[in-house]
């Protein structure tokens, strides 16, 4: 309940301090993400991977200097409840025109419950639900940019619109050729559209104020209005070798836009004063993403969770099934459960490991994060990390109660009704690349082995040497994508030292069943990998058809001198076919292309 008076006079001070903090990470936060336009006209792309790295921790950090603050300044630890219901109501009035009220509150959150620990479990302090509306929210000062630009092109000047669109984001570098991209930009949207679609009295293209940057490349992200229909649009642009500029290729549809959002991408570098209205702005182009999903690939990781877990609160509200052990094949460090009816996965550490796996929970919890911090090319499934989350106990199976209790004790806590748990990770559900294939047709068969191949091959010029690469530990997305999700193994392609077998020196070395040569801790024997993954003839077949090369030493070792030697490898989240390069190769002349 709430007091009947604001008597505490602690209470606005408390609260002003947490706002102060919030309004310190998200300007450091936006330094940041505008920072990222002078690193894209620069090709400076380890100062890219670097502040990408950096921005992930910056909003810890500010929680506890805010932590930090309000226990010197207001002796935190001895505040009554009474006081911060005051403080939450104080906060919520100083949320009024604020123009990133719901990541205010979470921040509000991180920092109360870092201070109040277990007792907020059951208290009236926490932002559950959002208190200040996200509607509508729009930045008045004349010299701001809004959300998003409307332009109104006719037929006859829609190429010169879309010209100007894009000069309109003034980017320093010149372009190689916009003329002949808009070219391309326009016969993919004729395609898309049809060639004699009738435009409507609202034609119109919706385009976001600012470029999104990952990677080596920057994303121009809007929508074509005409009518009823919204298509959306997301035109890449690249620095060609030369250092000049090139649009490489226009995507048209919802699909694209949830492969370029992808959760097993990094996020995104934006300049929004708006977060909400961007959120707003893409969901029109991908209604079936979630809210969280879209926070997360916006770099706001954190809202991304405490939106996902107002999700996750609201889906038990409305269902009825249990918690279980999830399929497949269990793992040694992970113990895996999930709800049916929703399509994520639990996984919490487990407190013994068999012998074989030399590692531990620090261990485990640093390679999670690097994954985190990490370029995570489209192969790489992102994870949400909570800590004492409260599960009730009527929802979960015995059988999964007694799973954790054998295997993960000093990770559980039973209070009253609920099941705590003290650390654990949640990722996308996906199909486990072994169960897939069991039942997979020849042409699923051969599909899925050359998703394989190409997913580590991606991490491998991603500097990720997946360490584990058991079919059970790759997942099989709804698009058809695989993409690893074991993470315990992970190292660095550069720490790594990939060797040929020797060859054995005497009879009795090359009969005998043991390992009879040296290997350091971070060997690698990439001929060896063969009689674990290709037992089955189908499956050896494709894989030597199109990833034989992953058997040999010197792929990996390749990979590894380039990386070292201050190469970044290019992703692209589509298909090559689908780059406009692509077309204009296929379209010249034998003996132009000969002479290329």
């Amino acid at each position: 309940m709430f007091p009947h008076r604001l008597n505490d006079t602690r209470a606005y001070a408390i609260a002003q301090t947490l706002l102060d903090g919030f309004n310190r990470h998200y300007r450091l936060f936006s330094e940041t993400n505008r920072a990222a336009k002078a690193r894209f006209e620069e090709a400076d792309w380890h100062g890219q991977q670097r502040a990408q790295r950096e921005r992930i921790e910056f909003y810890d950090i500010r929680v506890d200097e805010a932590v930090d603050r309000l226990q010197r300044e207001f002796d935190t630890a001895h505040i009554t409840g009474d006081t911060w219901q005051q403080v939450k109501l104080h906060y919520i009035g100083l949320l009024t025109n604020h123009h990133q009220p719901e990541l205010a509150e979470t921040f509000f959150n991180s920092v109360t419950t870092k201070i109040l620990h277990h007792r907020y479990f059951r208290n009236d302090f926490l932002f559950v639900r959002p208190a200040i509306s996200t509607e509508y929210i729009e930045n008045d000062e004349p010299a701001s940019l809004p959300t998003y630009r409307a332009y109104y092109p006719t037929r006859e000047t829609l190429r010169e619109t879309l010209l100007r669109i894009v000069n309109n984001f003034q980017l320093r570098c010149p372009f190689e050729d916009l003329e002949r991209d808009i070219d391309d930009v326009l016969a993919a949207l004729r395609r898309q559209v049809g060639e004699n679609v009738r435009l409507r009295a609202n034609f119109q293209i919706q385009v976001l104020s600012s470029l999104f940057y990952r990677n080596k490349g920057a994303y121009l992200i809007g929508k074509i209005v005409n009518g009823f229909s919204e298509t959306p649009m997301a035109l890449p642009i690249l620095h060609r070798p030369d250092g000049r500029l090139a649009i490489d290729t226009a995507l048209f549809s919802e699909d694209d836009m949830l492969m370029l959002f992808s959760f097993a991408r990094a996020y995104f570098m934006v300049d929004m004063e708006i977060p909400s209205a961007y959120v707003q702005f893409l969901r029109s182009l991908m209604p079936r993403k979630p809210r969280s999903e879209i926070y997360a690939a916006l770099g706001l990781q954190k809202q991304g969770k405490n939106a996902f877990y107002r999700d996750f609160l609201y889906h038990l509200r409305h269902s009825s099934d249990k918690f279980g052990i999830a399929p497949g094949i269990k793992g040694m460090v992970m113990l895996v459960f999930d709800l049916p009816s929703f399509p994520y996965v639990f996984k919490v550490i487990k407190d013994y490991y068999p012998p074989q796996k030399d590692t531990s929970r620090e261990l485990i919890k640093s390679k999670y994060l690097l994954v985190k911090t990490h370029d995570r090319v489209g192969r790489m499934a992102d994870t949400l990390e909570y800590t004492s989350v409260a599960f009730p106990r009527s929802r979960i199976s015995d059988e999964l109660v007694a799973e954790l209790k054998q295997f993960c004790p000093s990770q559980i806590e039973e209070l009253d009704d609920a099941l705590i748990i003290k650390h654990l990770y949640i990722e996308r559900r996906m199909i486990p690349l072994n169960i897939y294939l069991q039942d997979a047709s020849r042409e699923q068969i051969e599909h899925a082995v050359i998703e394989y191949g190409n997913a580590i091959k991606d991490l491998v010029a991603a500097n990720i040497f997946p360490g584990d690469m058991l079919w059970k530990n790759f997942g099989v997305t709804r698009h058809g994508k695989v993409v690893f999700y074991d993470y315990d193994e992970i190292e660095y392609l550069t720490d790594c030292n990939f060797r040929r077998v020797p060859e054995p020196r005497n009879e009795e070395e090359e009969m005998s069943g043991e390992i009879w040569y040296t290997v350091g801790p971070k060997d690698v024997f990439p001929e060896t990998f063969g009689p674990f993954l290709l037992g089955n003839s189908a499956v050896r077949e494709v894989f030597m058809k199109h990833h034989a090369d992953l058997l040999e030493p010197a792929y990996w070792q390749g990979h590894k001198d380039r990386i070292k030697a201050g190469h970044v490898h290019d992703v692209f989240p589509y298909e090559a076919h689908r780059r406009f390069a692509y077309h204009r190769q296929e379209r010249q002349p034998a003996t132009s292309a000969a002479a290329a």
